[in-house]
């Protein structure tokens, strides 16, 4: 049997078995490179080199800086967001997209926002009239924003397998996330007016200015991060150094919303989610070695063009294998798993790395919203005490956008290429 195809088989019975994908990856590669007549110490020298890359420096100082800053500052955002946009019908569902758009450019993370943003706005839409099933679907949808807006830990570790460029990756993801923004508020601006549903109070101009003022250090950090990264001043790395250093002082000692007490248990909290992310990268440099030289990606690529000489097509097959794999697995098990395996395909069909980048991404994003795994889905149907299928329903609306989104991103090029050419 191939080699390489040992290692997804592998991969597929024990992740489904429930064994952390890290130790399913690693047994898979272990068994392929014994019955393949691998050294084994190649996993070891692979694994080092799988982590080598500059690029995936950035990793932990993300992770830091966004659970440094997401302590305290959800009221805030929200309130930036109640600012903007309280006086229209619907403003609560308004304020929920916009808010998960800005904590999701300081956090990364579709679990994270939808926990942070929705876990104080669902009960609210309840309380003020909103079904239910809407509540949960809405501020589910909505955490796409977090890891659709750069930076994106997804896009970081596809940089590491590809070694495209990562500024170019998150200037590629730009557009789509501000189109998806400015859709799904559309939406719900619609939605709200349709169903008469309320407006917030209105602000004086003195607690408007209040507001915002308080909530200024928190948006200043994705500003500094992304201007420092696509002006070209720093690197990426740099970047994100400096965000945690920025993300430590500004909840230090100006919102004063940790100790250094805190520090110690975030610090540690950080360090699990970044060895996670981390050691499952490292592996995967050896499952790639064990993929390739098994010669597995031609042998797909030789499969899939047996079938259709048609761009259009590819891209299609392309879009159903990462479409399905995110409503069943974490994204960066994805990215590691697939990408290795599709590479030769794309680059035979030239397709672009960064268009695939986010094209890829934008197709893990939209699974945390698919069941039935998708993470973000099921977060929010607890949060609103919801079923799965009536907020699903709920939820269509949304998935429709994200799908228009990437439908642009996979058939016109420019959509995502644009800013970069």
């Amino acid at each position: 049997m191939n080699a390489g195809l040992i290692v997804f088989i592998v991969l597929i019975v024990l992740a489904f078995l429930g064994l952390p994908i890290f130790e399913a990856i690693a047994a898979g590669t272990m068994l392929a490179m014994w019955f393949g007549g691998f050294p084994l110490e190649t996993m070891a020298q692979k694994t080092f080199l799988g982590l080598n890359s500059p690029s995936l420096l950035s990793i932990p100082f993300f992770i830091l800086a966004g659970n440094l800053m997401a302590r305290g500052i959800t009221q805030k955002l929200i309130g930036v967001a109640n600012v903007l946009l309280g006086r229209v019908r619907g403003a609560l569902g308004s304020v929920t997209v916009l808010a998960s758009a800005l904590f999701g450019a300081i956090s990364g993370s579709a679990v994270a926002t939808v926990a942070a943003i929705g876990g104080m706005t669902i009960p609210a839409m309840k309380d003020e009239g909103y079904d239910p099933d809407y509540s949960a679907a809405l501020a589910s949808a909505a955490s796409l924003l977090g890891p659709m807006i750069p930076p994106s830990i997804t896009l970081i570790v596809y940089a590491g397998l590809t070694e495209a460029s990562v500024q170019k990756l998150f200037l590629a993801t730009l557009t789509p996330a501000i189109l998806c923004t400015v859709a799904f508020l559309a939406y719900t601006l619609w939605y709200g007016k349709k169903n008469n549903l309320p407006k917030q109070p209105k602000k004086t101009a003195k607690e408007a200015g209040k507001i915002m003022l308080d909530a200024i250090w928190a948006l200043l950090l994705p500003v500094i991060v992304l201007g420092l990264i696509f002006s070209g001043a720093t690197t990426v790395t740099e970047a994100a150094a400096v965000s945690c250093l920025y993300s430590a002082i500004v909840s230090l000692f100006i919102y004063k919303t940790i100790t250094f007490k805190d520090l110690l248990k975030i610090l540690g909290d950080s360090a699990v989610s970044i060895a996670a992310i981390m050691i499952l990268v490292g592996m995967s440099k050896a499952t790639a070695y064990v993929v390739t030289s098994s010669q597995m990606p031609q042998l797909f690529m030789e499969f899939v063009t047996s079938i259709t000489s048609s761009r259009f097509v590819v891209l299609l097959i392309i879009n159903v294998i990462f479409l399905i794999l995110g409503c069943l697995m974490e994204g960066n098990c994805i990215i590691v798993m697939m990408v290795p395996l599709l590479l030769t395909l794309v680059k035979s069909f030239g397709i672009d790395l960064l268009q695939f980048g986010v094209m890829a991404a934008i197709n893990i994003y939209i699974g945390c919203i698919t069941p039935p795994v998708g993470v973000s889905l099921l977060l929010g149907c607890k949060l609103g005490k919801t079923s799965v299928g009536g907020t699903f329903k709920a939820i269509l609306p949304f998935f429709g956008i994200s799908m228009v989104i990437l439908i642009l991103v996979t058939y016109w090029p420019s959509f995502t290429l644009w800013l970069i050419h």
